[in-house]
């Protein structure tokens, strides 16, 4: 069986972590993995316990930083502060640069990962995620029904999806 890893920002942790069933994500994953700044800036107690814990299990890892990844995750605030997009902030930009160095997923509920993945073709490989892009995958799997648990989801987290997006996935909600 092919390894599944990924590399999550703070949108994502902190509304994956309000789901009751967040920690399926490890039935899809076999490591996900985070950023210094994106841990930095996670400061609320369940997300911290839950990374925690996955850490003790050795399923959630730390990335450092280096010099490198930080110049090129700049590189990608810059590119999309300077289109009318919206923007990545420097830890999503961090894990877009990570994910396309070590071909991670990036989980994200942020826009701006998605402009830049759009607009720099150095990153239009990388593969970005959404909660729902998740739950789209736990369903494949058999391990949840996809329409009961994005109600789940978008109830819990109180995070809403365009009806563009569940369209595309044949639901509405």
């Amino acid at each position: 069986m092919q390894s599944t890893k990924a590399i999550a920002d703070t949108s994502f942790i902190i509304d994956w972590t309000k789901y009751d069933k967040r920690d399926l994500l490890f039935k899809y994953y076999d490591i996900v993995f985070i950023a210094e700044s994106v841990l930095n800036e996670i400061r609320t107690e369940l997300p911290l316990i839950w990374i925690s814990t996955w850490m003790s299990n050795g399923r959630v890892k730390v990335l450092e930083e280096n010099a490198g990844v930080r110049n090129k995750a700049l590189l990608v605030v810059d590119r999309t502060r300077e289109l009318p997009v919206r923007s990545a902030d420097y830890p999503e930009a961090v894990c877009v640069v990570l994910g396309k160095e070590l071909s991670l997923d990036v989980l994200t509920e942020n826009g701006g990962v998605f402009s830049a993945l759009e607009i720099m073709e150095d990153y239009q490989g990388v593969r970005a995620l959404r909660g729902i892009d998740v739950l789209y995958n736990l369903s494949k799997k058999g391990i949840i029904d996809f329409k009961s648990e994005v109600q789940n989801y978008m109830t819990m987290t109180k995070h809403t999806y365009t009806r563009e997006l569940i369209r595309r996935y044949g639901i509405e909600v």
